[in-house]
């Protein structure tokens, strides 16, 4: 694995577990009390699916930088899950659930890009009107994929 390889997947692993210690301190109340002195019940769910994605994404750059495909700016989100289709049919690496997991966090992303540039009175409503507690089970589905994600790529980046 090249050093910029090495890097991303350093990203990665730090995304993964920046939406851990989230979960873990939107589930644990007495933590929240305790640790960081919040007067009140807190959920960060919505910032768990946010770095699962990123956990995801760096994941990706690292194996396709280390085959020598970079994806730049513009639309660098898409232009990722271009290469990875590409890179999975040809190099067969990756297996369907990876990719899979892959586009599912690409389109959740493409999405919120979506309705942040064209919607911005609707973001509002998804921000501030709808309850928190209602993330915890696409972030724990967001956490378990990434962390399905980043363990396989690396295995296969450490060979």
């Amino acid at each position: 694995m090249n050093s910029i390889s090495e890097l991303y997947l350093s990203r990665a692993e730090n995304e993964l577990i920046a939406g851990r210690i989230l979960n873990e301190v939107s589930i644990n109340p007495k933590l929240q009390k305790e640790q960081f002195k919040l007067e009140s019940d807190f959920t960060f769910y919505s910032s768990v699916i946010s770095h699962c994605y990123y956990c995801i994404f760096y994941t990706a750059k690292a194996i396709l930088i280390n085959d020598g495909i970079k994806t730049d700016m513009p639309n660098v989100h898409k232009r990722h899950l271009k290469h990875l289709k590409n890179f999975s049919s040809k190099q067969e690496k990756l297996d369907k659930d990876m990719f899979r997991i892959y586009e599912d966090m690409a389109v959740k992303a493409d999405v919120l890009l979506e309705i942040f540039s064209n919607e911005k009175g609707k973001r509002g409503r998804f921000t501030y009107e709808i309850l928190p507690q209602a993330n915890i089970q696409p972030a724990k589905q967001s956490l378990d994929n990434a962390d399905l994600f980043f363990k396989t790529i690396r295995k296969i980046l450490e060979k």
